[in-house]
């Protein structure tokens, strides 16, 4: 008979820890909703961005018992509204390379200022290394005209005409690089208002005042 009174106590007890167990997994369960929820506005925000892979480079290192790959990735990522950045990154396989650079292209990336968001406000000169680069505004329809890692970097950064020139090297990484030099000395005329202390009116209409074609007719 003692065993038996001793049963129901015991039946509680274990209905208490079953409760106690059922209130921590749900709320577990919760803090795991909420970091899936973080995670999906993570990647919705990460879908919008544009990523273009510039080059993939191959270098083999001879050991003892044959030869050892490695790849390097660069990449260029941008919003196609203005933000723009490039990285690259090593690893032993190609999809590791890839994504090392993507993440250090999020890190740097900049914002540059549009005309009308389709095109570069003036004409501009970048370098870096032995790599030169020409860039000019375009009108609307004439497209982009460069080639190879400077058009990903247009692409990417939303520039809809533009007209661009490489002076130097073909090397993918100082043209990348020398393109964003370029593009960091772009200024709009709210920028240069600011410096000078005047209203954009008074830039544009200076601007205006020294095209060619009021040049050509003085």
């Amino acid at each position: 008979m003692a065993d038996e009174e001793q049963k129901p106590g015991e039946t509680q007890e274990a209905s208490g820890r079953g409760r106690a167990r059922g209130e921590r997994g749900g709320r577990e369960g919760g803090r795991g909703r909420g970091d899936g929820r973080g995670r999906r506005d993570r990647e919705e925000k990460d879908s919008d961005l544009i990523d273009k892979l510039v080059h993939i480079n191959r270098v083999a290192k001879v050991v003892k018992g044959g030869r050892r790959f490695a790849f390097a990735a660069l990449v260029v990522i941008g919003d196609g509204n203005g933000r723009v950045g490039y990285g690259h990154g090593k690893a032993r396989e190609v999809p590791e390379a890839i994504r090392k650079a993507t993440e250090e292209a999020k890190k740097s990336m900049i914002r540059i200022p549009l005309k009308d968001g389709r095109t570069i406000h003036h004409d501009v000169r970048g370098h870096h290394g032995a790599g030169k680069v020409l860039l000019r505004p375009a009108p609307a329809g004439t497209g982009i005209i460069a080639g190879g890692p400077m058009r990903a970097v247009f692409e990417a950064l939303g520039v809809g005409d533009v007209v661009s020139k490489s002076l130097g090297t073909s090397n993918p990484y100082n043209m990348v690089r020398a393109t964003f030099d370029a593009l960091k000395n772009q200024q709009s005329p709210r920028m240069v208002a600011q410096r000078r202390g005047r209203s954009v009116a008074e830039i544009l209409a200076r601007r205006e005042d020294t095209t060619p074609e009021s040049a050509s007719a003085q």
